[in-house]
This record gives structure tokens, sequence and C-alpha cells, in this order.
């Protein structure tokens, strides 16, 4: 249980410090979300008329909006914004965690290269993301072919679950790749070794935590696609500062844990941070 709460125990107390490093990305990842999209598919799922057209379906599950020259816009500003805070928030986590000193001074040293393989990761995760984003929405769309709506309903529930399954498997052994890349200095591969080998005894642990981030976020994400766009967009993006924190926090304390090095922001008091 400690994989699950533990990275939540260190936001909530040091929340004021790791915020501002979630805010910028968030509001333009929420607005690059095309909320019509989703409110449209699960409207045609529901409903027994399922949508016909592939670009729907796809645009439901990328993250990102390629439907018009300002939803273009906000993903790339997304994917800068991700990059150069991502960057940030990581490093002051670490220092945090290995020194004890909630600080910004040493965070933006090196900046340049810990952003580099940054970047290297996240575009990785966002490849196989929309591939698989691609091929869940390929199937639901051969899906959407069988004449009974109560069957494409069922089968694509099913579907989504599966789907579901496997994206948790595949973020489970990819998670600590990115630590594994800037900690110790590996190269991709080997990263992906040392990541796969470092969660082997946490494995159940790291997926359950992130189906307890999963499920929230469905639900979130598909009940406020039938809200106002501007509605959405806020609830979208507190909810996401949230989850970015979740996302990026746990990837350091869990490199820590598995990794069993010292965490000094624990054995510190708060008087002498």
């Amino acid at each position: 249980m400690q994989v699950i709460f533990e990275h939540w125990k260190y936001i909530i107390k040091n929340l004021w410090f790791v915020l501002p490093f979630a805010v910028v990305p968030a509001f333009f990842l929420s607005l690059s979300m095309d909320f019509s999209a989703i409110e449209i598919f699960l409207r045609g799922l529901f409903c027994g008329a399922p949508v016909h057209r592939f670009s729907e379906i796809y645009n439901a599950w990328s993250l990102f909006r390629m439907d018009s020259a300002l939803g273009v816009i906000y993903s790339i500003c997304t994917i800068v914004c991700l990059i150069v805070f991502m960057t940030a928030l990581l490093a002051f986590a670490e220092k945090h965690m290995r020194i004890g000193k909630r600080t910004l001074s040493g965070v933006f040293s090196g900046f340049g290269n810990k952003s580099l393989v940054v970047f290297e990761v996240l575009f990785v995760y966002f490849v196989l993301y929309e591939i698989w984003a691609l091929l869940l929405s390929a199937m639901l769309y051969s899906l959407s072919s069988i004449p009974s709506g109560v069957a494409v309903c069922l089968l694509s529930i099913v579907l989504i679950l599966l789907f579901f399954a496997l994206l948790i498997y595949l973020a489970s052994a990819l998670y600590l790749v990115l630590p594994c890349m800037q900690i110790t200095g590996f190269r991709m591969y080997d990263a992906f070794l040392c990541s796969y080998r470092l969660v082997i005894g946490v494995r159940r642990q790291l997926m359950l935590s992130f189906l307890v981030s999963l499920v929230p976020t469905v639900c979130v994400f598909w009940g406020i696609s039938f809200l106002s766009a501007p509605v959405a967009v806020i609830i979208a993006f507190v909810f996401l500062v949230f989850l970015l924190l979740s996302f990026s926090i746990r990837m350091v304390t869990l490199y820590f844990r598995v990794d069993k090095l010292d965490r000094e922001d624990l054995l510190r008091s708060y008087k002498e941070l």
C-alpha cells in the first residue's frame, strides 16, 4: 500500500512547493483535449447508435487535438510545458529527497541535458499511447458495423477494459525509465532493463496504484464531457494538476524505494528545511 499512497503523503506535505510545477502544463493539456468528441462517442455508445466515423472515435481517445489549428497549438504548448516543468519538478523532488532541502538552488543545473532526457522519454510515452489509442479506435470502429446496438455496447466495454489492462501493464514496465536515465545516466534500452528489474517486486502494487488513478480519471473525464466546454476545461484543469503531480512524484518516491535509497526529506525536521 505504500506504493499507492506514499507519493500522496509527499504531495500533501509539500503541496505549495510542487504545485506551481503542474499548473501550466495542466492548463494547456486541459485545452488540448476534445471533450465534444468524447461526448459524441459516449452518447452514441450507450444510446445504441455507435459512432461510425473513425476520426471521431480516435479524437475521443487521443491526448491531443488535431481537428483545428488552435488545437494543434494547444497540443504543442502542452508538450513543451510538460518537458520544461516536469524536468524541473523531478529535479526538485530528487534534490529534496537526497539532501532534505526544498529550495530551487541547483534545480536548474544541467537543465538542458535533463530536459533532453525528459523529451526522449515523453516522446516514447506519447508515441506508445497514441499507437494504443489508434489500435483501440480501429477496433471500436470495426465493432460499430455490428447491427445490434446492445452487442456493440457490451463488446466495446469489454474491449476498452482489456486495452486499459494493457495500458497499465505497459506503464508499469516503462515507468522508471526516466529516473533510471536521469539518475544513473543509462541509455534508453539499459534504462528500460533497469526499470523492468526494479519494479518486479512491486509490479502488482504499482499496477494497482495506476488503477486507483485511472478509474477516477476515466469517470471524471467521461462525466465532464457532457458539460459545457468552459466548465469541462476548468474541472479538467484542476484534476490534471493533481494527476500530473501524482504521476511525477510517484516516479521519484518509487525509485528511491525500490533502489533502496535513503530519503533525507523523511529524516530532517521541518525547521531544518
